[in-house]
């Protein structure tokens, strides 16, 4: 394992030779191949359907988990899916979804689905990607999964087979006999062939596969961006991308003897790339407690109690989910733990300290995005982390901040400048990030760095530090508001959990600062304490909201992140409801317009004129529509 603590680590790993000289498997079935005739005996993946330190587990052996993708992988194929026919997977973390992962990559190109989306949006994925096969839960209490599933593959036709998983299987005792008895019923409206996924592999081959593992680099997954709105753009991987993320864990950070703790969802790219890829190089030993993660029922509260069953290494956390563990008491032996790896989303250094505080660890925060496959950059494990930055460029990896004006010219931003961070790596697929070819227009710089649309700057030690997001800018009146401001300032405080600051819509400024809290459990304090705090805590008086509101929760996504858009929503609807007060005309509700973005969707009474109607929403710059 290459040691990783410094810029002049990264560069003398770089200095070894070319990236395409390491002696590196070509696909993923070889990847998992190589380390299962390494570690054939060694855990790979462990799961957990109830969250108590002493609940059942299942786990599997490198060689069970080769085996297993193996098997999966054969079925695949003899329903029809070839290196460019699509797998999708609708479903939550299980010892099975992993398997899925690679198998469907195996045999065609894997396509991971949120299990949180809505029928429509999960339809709207599967008839991107045209998949034809998808795998998903037998219905099963407490989750909607299955019921979603059989909605959307009646919208998707190209879908010809289901293949369900039954989580009834991780179970024992009574709770076995039980689920069958109270499984809810399904209506199925579609035509595709239903199969059990341990009926329908287990009369497969496990010992090799019934077809060619082809030696060379191709797309393998599409993974959908863009949040839980709108129809999200399709990311294009590749093994390549793939197999450099996993390289990257299993050199720098990860061996056969380390556990990962990743409560993260395996449909998202910093568990199925740094976590699940970095295992698969390294040999290391993923932990996945309960279906939902961090979001299961009692994951919280056991968390350290499952940290010491399972004498973890490494914690894989993202800010919310530290900021909910921060409300509980360490109540067990951590000592194993080295390390906790964060990312997602801008950890406060308010949180970072408590964090250590508790545990006597650091917290390494990363930086990666769906469209580079994942990785960018990283606080070295073993060197100097700088808090608040998201590290240095990864080996390999080049970052440069840049700024594009109108008319297309670029301008290199000096140390310390803000400007976009565009990124070139193995994981990077020029002109070809997204599936819809016009959504790679004007997405690279130079046909080679990708623009992500982050705000950064790279200071004098080469560290990057996110400052905001391209388009998550306040702009009031032509100054730019970094929403980071507001949010850090308001952290500060101590009955703060989380906050998400947004612009909401002004006639006059275009955009005024308005911030929405959640508080730390039993906490009380009033709105007008907070804006107090707000006035001497926010460095920039433009910044210091114009509208706070205290919400028992913040809209997050399945990784933790404060969920923007609704907050944009909440905002334009009480805005514009203000501004149509007298008129008869309200917000019905704001939608979001593939083309338009987000859109406030008026009803009228028999009185409403709709002629100064006009004229007062006129006055703003989102679009409204009746309905």
């Amino acid at each position: 394992m290459s040691r990783f603590a410094s810029y002049e680590n990264r560069d003398a790993i770089e200095a070894e030779m070319p990236y395409e000289a390491r002696d590196l498997p070509k696909t993923l079935y070889g990847f998992v191949a190589r380390t299962a005739a390494r570690f054939p005996d060694r855990p790979a993946i462990s799961f957990q359907l109830l969250a108590g330190p002493k609940d059942h587990s299942t786990t599997l052996t490198w060689s069970d988990f080769l085996n297993r993708v193996t098997e999966t992988a054969n079925l695949f194929r003899s329903l029809g899916v070839g290196p460019t026919d699509t797998v999708a997977y609708l479903l939550p973390n299980s010892i099975e979804t992993p398997v899925v992962l690679v198998a469907g990559a195996t045999a065609g190109i894997v396509n991971p689905i949120n299990p949180l989306l809505d029928a429509e949006q999960i339809a709207g994925i599967l008839r991107e990607t045209n998949a034809k096969v998808l795998v998903t839960l037998k219905a099963f209490p407490k989750t909607d999964v299955a019921e979603k599933a059989a909605e959307a593959v009646a919208k998707a036709p190209n879908i010809t087979h289901i293949v369900q998983i039954d989580l009834n299987r991780h179970l024992t005792g009574l709770k076995k006999f039980i689920v069958p008895l109270i499984r809810p019923k399904v209506k199925t409206r579609h035509h595709a062939t239903v199969l059990d996924f341990e009926a329908a592999t287990s009369g497969k081959n496990h010992n090799r596969l019934d077809f060619e593992d082809v030696q060379e680099d191709r797309i393998a997954a599409y993974f959908h961006t863009g949040g839980t709105t709108g129809t999200p753009k399709v990311a294009q991987h590749k093994y390549s991308g793939m197999i450099y993320n996993g390289w990257l864990g299993g050199s720098l950070l990860f061996d056969e003897t380390d556990v990962l703790m990743c409560p993260l969802p395996m449909f998202h790219v910093f568990a199925a790339y740094p976590i699940l890829m970095s295992c698969i190089a390294s040999g290391a030993h993923v932990v996945m407690p309960t279906p939902a993660g961090y979001r299961g029922d009692g994951v919280f509260d056991n968390f350290w109690k499952l940290l010491e069953r399972w004498q973890c290494t490494f914690l894989i956390t993202v800010p919310t989910a530290i900021s909910a563990l921060m409300q509980r008491p360490v109540n067990a032996d951590v000592a194993t733990l080295r390390t906790a790896i964060s990312g997602s989303a801008p950890l406060p250094i308010e949180l970072y300290n408590r964090f250590k505080a508790a545990t006597g660890v650091e917290i390494s925060e990363g930086y990666g995005l769906t469209e580079a496959t994942c990785l960018v950059s990283c606080n070295p494990v073993d060197g100097l982390k700088k808090v608040g930055s998201v590290g240095i460029p990864l080996p390999y990896t080049h970052v440069r901040i840049l700024n594009h004006d109108d008319v297309g010219n670029v301008h290199e931003c000096g140390v310390d400048e803000v400007g976009e961070i565009c990124i070139s790596n193995p994981g990077v697929f020029p002109g070809s990030t997204y599936t819809e070819a016009d959504k790679n227009h004007r997405l690279f710089t130079e046909d080679r760095y990708l623009r992500t649309g982050d705000l950064g700057r790279l200071d004098a030690d080469g560290y990057l530090w996110i400052t905001g997001r391209a388009k998550d800018l306040i702009i009031r009146g032509g100054h730019n508001i970094d929403p980071a401001e507001i949010e850090d300032g308001l952290l500060s405080h101590p009955a703060v959990a989380f906050v998400g600051a947004i612009g909401q819509p002004d006639a006059f400024a275009g955009e005024l600062p308005c911030a929405y809290v959640e508080l730390v459990a039993n906490a009380s304090v009033t709105v007008e304490d907070l804006m107090e705090h707000a006035r001497t805590h926010i460095h920039e008086r433009a910044a210091i909201p114009k509208y706070l509101e205290i919400l028992p929760e913040l809209p997050k996504t399945a990784v933790g992140k404060i969920f923007k858009p609704d907050l944009r929503k909440l905002a334009i609807k009480r805005v514009y409801d203000a501004a149509l007060q007298g008129t008869g005309a309200t917000v019905a509700e704001v939608i979001e317009d593939k083309k338009r973005g987000l859109v406030a969707r008026l009803t009228r009474n028999a009185s409403t004129d709709e002629a100064v109607v006009k004229s007062r929403l006129g006055e703003f710059t989102c679009p409204w529509e009746w309905v």
